[in-house]
């Protein structure tokens, strides 16, 4: 009798706990590679979660010795002419601009090396802790293809210096330097950063998720706008979380000094 195909092991995970849900890249032996597959895993994860209100803070974590080396070069090599190699940074495009539309948080939980598309995917995620081994580079430039995705998000997250010497330079710099620059929350040991991110997405996720979602939202729509738009609609969201039930209780609790309740807590 022949042996019945195994299933392939799945290229992303996804853990749903107490209103967290984590999604972890499971190809250690090739450092969690941002191949096709795993950009559309990614990408399904989460237009899912979107649609998902029990989970309120989303985590991105990654098995192994690194977080993600970014894109897989012999696939990219294989594609051959720049209008398939250019769909292949389409799609990939389109699940980085993904996170900041979620109405979830999101935190990269980085144990490992970051690496260009790696690097990026940590940089458009909305916060990150990264463990003191961690380390960041954006190396295109050094073998002829220059970080241009990479750059939308580090360009957005850090001072625009720091951003050009990681992207000119192609340097690989380390936690401590990555949080003076901005692109990780907190540096914490190796043994740490599981619990800290718990810790931190526990925190998050006890706040009103109505108002969370819209905060979050305005707070990406105004960095493009000017500075009158931008008032005029991050004052349109403050007025209505005050009228939202979720404001209203917190005006309560706070006037009547107790803890607020907020629902589905």
């Amino acid at each position: 009798m022949s042996a019945q195909p195994q299933p392939a092991t799945p290229v992303l995970l996804r853990e749903d706990r107490d209103g967290v849900a984590t999604l972890t890249l499971n190809r250690p032996e090739s450092y969690n590679l941002l191949t096709a597959e795993a950009i559309d895993a990614l990408q399904g994860a989460f237009d899912a979660l979107a649609q998902d209100e029990g989970v309120r803070v989303v985590v991105i974590a990654a098995r192994g010795k690194g977080f993600s080396a970014g894109h897989d070069l012999k696939e990219i090599r294989a594609l051959g002419t720049q209008p398939r190699i250019a769909e292949l940074f389409r799609r990939c495009s389109r699940m980085m601009a993904s996170i900041p539309r979620l109405p979830q948080p999101v935190i990269a939980q980085v144990q490992g090396a970051a690496a260009a598309a790696g690097c990026q995917l940590v940089a458009q995620c909305d916060l990150a802790v990264a463990a003191e081994g961690a380390k960041f580079a954006t190396p295109g430039v050094n073998w002829g293809f220059y970080c241009s995705t990479p750059g939308v998000a580090l360009g957005r997250n850090l001072a625009r210096k720091h951003a050009m010497e990681m992207l000119l330079t192609g340097d690989m710099i380390d936690a401590r330097r990555a949080l003076e620059w901005g692109l990780v929350n907190r540096v914490v040991p190796a043994g740490e950063l599981e619990e800290t991110v718990r810790r931190l997405a526990a925190q998050i996720r006890s706040k009103p998720r109505a108002t969370v979602a819209a905060g979050k939202r305005a707070f990406y729509e105004q960095l493009e706008m000017g500075l009158e738009r931008a008032y005029e609609l991050a004052g349109q969201v403050i007025a209505s979380s005050f009228a939202h039930e979720e404001g209203r209780e917190g005006m309560d609790a706070f006037i009547e000094k107790r803890p607020p309740s907020w629902q589905g807590r």
